[in-house]
């Protein structure tokens, strides 16, 4: 076939090729990849398949100016958005994580520790702290490395950040909530220590304390 496709019209089919432009778009709209131009003259008739490169042209041409593209790359022809509005479908969401018990732990301690080094914030907390917990706190910009502790070894030591400030609403540290806030707000256990244990585990000491006390009484008892 010979011809310029640029002097072929957008809106309707070329005459002897409606069947194939319609098949080829068929095949080239199902890929999943690019399909090469040999592989698309398969589906055309034998006498046409020398013109797939030709009728692969006109139907490029009939979708300029539209949202969806016909592209070449290498050879192999694929449908693709349209580059002048490829931006414009591009949806950016924050995905709120939550964090872990470890990282809430170290970022508490480091609030109201700070500056505070990893050996300490582990001496707190009793476990080691991972060096992807205080990663996963970084890049989320609530805490920052600080000065090195002048001692042996020089460790480094954690502060937050205004950001973090700026998250929890607070003008500065020394509006972090105190003890007694914490309670109220429900965060603590405002009643006694002994008060939060199981009436079960209360007396389990006592009643073995008991026994052993008593062991005459007990061997009296099993007598009679």
């Amino acid at each position: 076939m010979s011809g310029d496709a640029n002097r072929i019209e957008t809106e309707k089919p070329i005459d002897g090729y409606a069947e194939e432009l319609r098949v080829l778009e068929a095949v080239l709209f199902a890929a999943k990849e690019p399909v090469p131009v040999k592989t698309l003259a398969e589906h055309l008739p034998p006498e046409k398949q020398e013109d797939a490169g030709d009728i692969l042209k006109m139907l490029q041409l009939r979708y300029e100016g539209r949202g969806i593209a016909l592209v070449c790359r290498d050879g192999a022809w694929a449908f693709r958005t349209a580059p002048d509005i490829a931006g414009k479908l591009r949806i950016e969401r924050e995905v709120p994580k939550k964090l872990s018990r470890a990282a809430m732990e170290t970022l508490a301690i480091i609030a109201y520790h700070q500056p505070v080094t990893r050996a300490e914030i582990e001496n707190i907390r009793g476990v080691s702290t991972g060096r992807g917990t205080l990663d996963i706190l970084m890049e989320i910009g609530w805490v920052k490395p600080g000065r090195r502790r002048q001692v042996p070894g020089r460790p480094l030591t954690w502060l937050t950040t205004s950001q973090f400030l700026d998250h929890f609403d607070l003008a500065g540290l020394d509006e972090l909530p105190g003890v007694e806030e914490m309670k109220e707000a429900g965060l603590l256990d405002s009643r006694a220590a002994i008060d939060t244990l199981p009436q079960s585990d209360m007396f389990a000491d006592r009643d073995e304390d008991e026994e052993d006390d008593n062991p005459v009484d007990a061997e009296e008892e099993e007598n009679t």
